[in-house]
């Protein structure tokens, strides 16, 4: 049974920053590429940020660029978000997906499994 547990969410002022992350349990992580997402009320769920099964490349959305990075651990089964310089449309639950196929993957449908969510408020 594949798992993915976010954990690292809560609230933070405008400017800080916050660290997610992601434990998989149940796949051979490391043959999968792993994605951020988040989704804020109201609105689609959207890519965030990704890395390739290696870690040697990554990718992330416009909106984050410069502020966000995303690792992985393939030793520990894990992946981060580093999030710094945090605004407050940054406000989100944020979601952690593997997938196995393609390279940099960005669209939802390409991810198999997913994790449940981690709450990242951010106050103005």
């Amino acid at each position: 049974q594949v798992q993915l547990v976010e954990s690292g969410g809560g609230l933070v002022q405008a400017g800080g920053s916050l660290r997610l992350s992601c434990a998989a349990s149940g796949l051979m992580f490391s043959r999968y590429a792993m994605g951020w997402f988040r989704q804020a009320p109201g609105k689609e769920r959207e890519f965030v940020a990704d890395i390739t099964w290696s870690g040697g490349s990554t990718y992330g959305a416009d909106s984050v660029k410069g502020r966000f990075t995303i690792s992985r651990d393939n030793a520990k089964n894990m992946v981060y978000l580093q999030m710094n310089s945090l605004k407050p449309e940054d406000t989100a639950v944020y979601y952690c997906a593997a997938a196995r196929s393609g390279w940099l993957p960005r669209e939802k449908r390409q991810y198999e499994y997913w994790g449940q969510g981690t709450q990242v408020t951010v106050s103005s």
